[in-house]
């Protein structure tokens, strides 16, 4: 791995917002950003990268890498919570199996904004389709840990409404901003785009780090608890990330050339939802316990992901 690139990463100041929002737990300081900050700062960040994305979607030709790339996020959706799901099997049970399955085949969208503000740093272009490609992983992988939750619980089997599920997931606010402020950014013009700009791009960097402060301390606290479960857990958040983002940073490359398309696969295949997943199973598969898939996808893999795991994608694709 390219050390210039790992301390550029480490050192850079959203980052270091969210190690201070650690720090802040460990210290048992008061330190906290009210919920409702966190949330219009959270709907801020969807709505910059979405319009922004649709702004490079409407200057690019709809041609077969944009559309195999939503094919290929498709499937990654569906393929990673089958596989997960054997694999969590060996320790948990069948809910806790298919909920954590489901969270690690979705996508982590504050990641995702991470990403890209990293690829912005190194000034490494990226196509605004990924956007698109990013909400379209949200809602297969949740059914997918349904189906397998449904298939395989003889006993106590779940009934699942399909259709509410996928509305659900559909219809869940960050899908349905980041979508609609794609279809917003494609839709305006570029000197429209530019009478928000100060909005949409000049605050962005300094709400990602208060936002990843809130992430910090939301994190150090579900830390604690989360290493008492066991080594299993801790072992898959952090390896099975590992292996999805190698693999995809080097098969992603047979559909395009664009470093910065194959550091954004990368970055979703290693990554885990803690926003609609936790939400879905919570409606769907009440028998998930979510102090066991929340924490594993943000106390351990997100942190995991926005440190190390962004320059060692980087560094293999560039390696490729």
């Amino acid at each position: 791995m390219d050390l210039h690139l790992l301390v550029d990463n480490l050192t850079n100041p959203a980052l270091l917002f969210f190690f201070l929002g650690i720090i802040a737990v460990q210290l048992k300081s008061d330190l906290e950003i009210p919920p409702n900050s966190s949330k219009f700062i959270s709907l801020y960040l969807l709505l910059s990268i979405g319009f922004k994305g649709g702004q490079e979607l409407s200057h690019s030709d709809l041609n077969f890498e944009i559309l195999w790339s939503l094919l290929f996020g498709v499937l990654l959706a569906v393929a990673v919570p089958i596989y997960s799901y054997y694999i969590l099997r060996r320790k948990f049970s069948v809910a806790n199996a298919g909920a954590i399955a489901a969270s690690y085949g979705s996508v982590s969208a504050v990641t995702f904004v991470t990403a890209i503000s990293f690829l912005e740093i190194e000034q490494i272009t990226f196509g605004g389709h990924m956007v698109a490609v990013m909400a379209l992983m949200e809602a297969p992988s949740i059914i997918v840990g349904l189906l397998l939750i449904s298939f395989y619980d003889k006993y106590n089997p779940v009934k699942i409404s399909m259709s509410k599920v996928a509305k659900h997931a559909l219809t869940n606010g960050s899908v349905l901003l980041i979508l609609g402020s794609l279809v917003v950014g494609f839709l305006a013009s570029e000197e429209q785009a530019q009478g928000i700009k100060p909005f949409t791009t000049d605050l962005f960097k300094g709400f990602l780090a208060v936002f990843l402060l809130d992430m910090g301390i939301t994190s150090g606290k579900k830390l604690g608890a989360f290493l008492k479960k066991g080594w299993f857990a801790l072992i898959f958040a952090i390896i099975v990330p590992i292996i999805n983002g190698i693999i995809v940073a080097i098969i992603s490359s047979t559909f395009t050339e664009s470093i910065g398309n194959r550091l954004l696969f990368a970055i979703l295949a290693a990554s885990a939802s803690y926003i609609a997943v936790p939400a879905a199973m919570r409606l769907a598969a009440p028998k998930a316990n979510p102090s066991l898939y929340l924490p594993m996808a943000l106390a351990i893999t997100f942190p995991f992901n926005i440190t190390l795991g962004m320059p060692l994608y980087l560094c293999v694709i560039q390696m490729c």
